[in-house]
């Protein structure tokens, strides 16, 4: 089941990006952080379960424009197209809201291309969304690549 995060979901979303984190292919997300943008955030939860295995966010940057972020997916239930699900409904929530451009900075952009977006040079994105960029270690050395959602 995929639902919109709720308060008893903060903690064991950290838990659940921070393998990811730990690889250097997500940024880490403070508890504050995480609180404070809670609305942007799904979750996937099994059946039977209670914690969530799976995550994904999508935040408005813009007037016509969002990003993809935060997407993680228990280990154990990998290559079950939970990620995939994830970004759809990700996805739907942005048209919804009447947004028509969706972007992501990631390190896995074939998956992202098997969803329909394309990779572009990072210089299309605005500079606002730079943001984050500014926590990552790796600034102003990004080695993420931007793919990019045109409906």
């Amino acid at each position: 089941m995929i639902r919109k995060a709720i308060m008893k979901d903060v903690k064991p979303i950290q838990k659940l990006l921070e393998p990811y984190v730990q690889q250097g292919l997500l940024l880490p997300r403070s508890l504050s952080e995480l609180y404070g943008y809670l609305r942007d955030y799904y979750v996937y939860i099994p059946d039977g379960e209670e914690e969530p295995k799976g995550v994904c966010a999508l935040h408005l940057c813009w007037e016509d424009l969002a990003e993809i972020k935060s997407l993680a997916v228990h280990e154990a239930h990998t290559r079950q197209g939970i990620g995939s699900r994830l970004v759809e409904t990700c996805i739907s929530e942005a048209i919804t809201l009447g947004l028509y451009k969706i972007f992501a900075l990631t390190y896995r952009v074939n998956f992202f291309k098997r969803m329909g977006f394309t990779e572009v040079d990072k210089s299309r994105l605005p500079h606002k969304i730079w943001a984050d960029c500014l926590k990552c270690a790796k600034f102003p050395e990004c080695d993420e690549s931007a793919v990019l959602l045109e409906i």
